[in-house]
């Protein structure tokens, strides 16, 4: 199968501005994501084993309980934003290309960690959401998700014994930028097993020339 291809150009910094300017101006009660939330529940609904609707997660973005925002023009922009993003990742996930997730400093005070978990808090959302993918038992999915996941109080991963158990065996990023290459390098590993890459008569599909980032590092 031929990886999808973006049809609308990757979106510029003054997308993302207006994009975070169309959600924060949504009224209560609606709870929309924020950015870094949005992509990682994006990135969460594209690896699901069998991919959801459009008319199931979209909703979710614009609030939490998928309450119907209010339409207009406004409502029509944000949808068309979220889709372009939406169609980036699902390009680079299906072809295994690195891509900057939407992860940001806070402040000088900040640990990796504390940068990290709103994109993971939205990743852990969409697992809410869709909990097919969470309920595979592959054992190549463990590790990966502990990468994400170690990001999370230990108290928040109820019932995760062999989650915990690999979080416990991981030394946390020394920085953002290494937080960073270990949730891109996550992800397609994740996507090893729930989006397997066709391979046809010339063999797998070409990988990126992108050196590959090194494997988590054990305590």
């Amino acid at each position: 199968m031929t990886p999808p291809i973006p049809t609308s150009p990757t979106l510029t910094d003054a997308d993302l501005q207006r994009l975070e300017s169309l959600l924060d101006a949504l009224p209560p009660p609606w709870q929309p994501l924020d950015v870094c939330a949005l992509d990682g529940f994006l990135c969460g609904v594209l690896l699901q084993p069998q991919r959801p609707s459009l008319t199931q997660w979209l909703p979710l973005v614009t609030d939490v309980e998928a309450r119907p925002a209010p339409a207009g023009a406004a409502l029509d922009e944000l949808h068309a934003l979220v889709q372009r993003r939406h169609a980036e990742l699902d390009h680079a996930i299906a072809q295994r290309l690195w891509f900057d997730p939407w992860i940001y400093p806070l402040d000088d005070e900040a640990t990796p960690a504390d940068c990290v978990l709103p994109w993971v808090a939205g990743f852990a959302a969409a697992m809410e959401a869709f909990p097919a993918l969470m309920a595979l038992t592959h054992p190549d999915l463990v590790e990966p998700l502990a990468l994400l996941f170690m990001h999370f109080d230990p108290e928040d991963l109820e019932d995760a014994d062999a989650l915990l158990a690999v979080i416990d065996t991981l030394e946390p990023p020394a920085d953002l930028a290494e937080a960073v290459q270990d949730t891109v390098r996550a992800l397609m590993l994740i996507a090893d097993v729930t989006r397997p890459r066709a391979v046809d008569s010339r063999g797998p599909v070409r990988r990126s020339n992108r050196p590959a980032p090194p494997k988590g590092r054990r305590r």
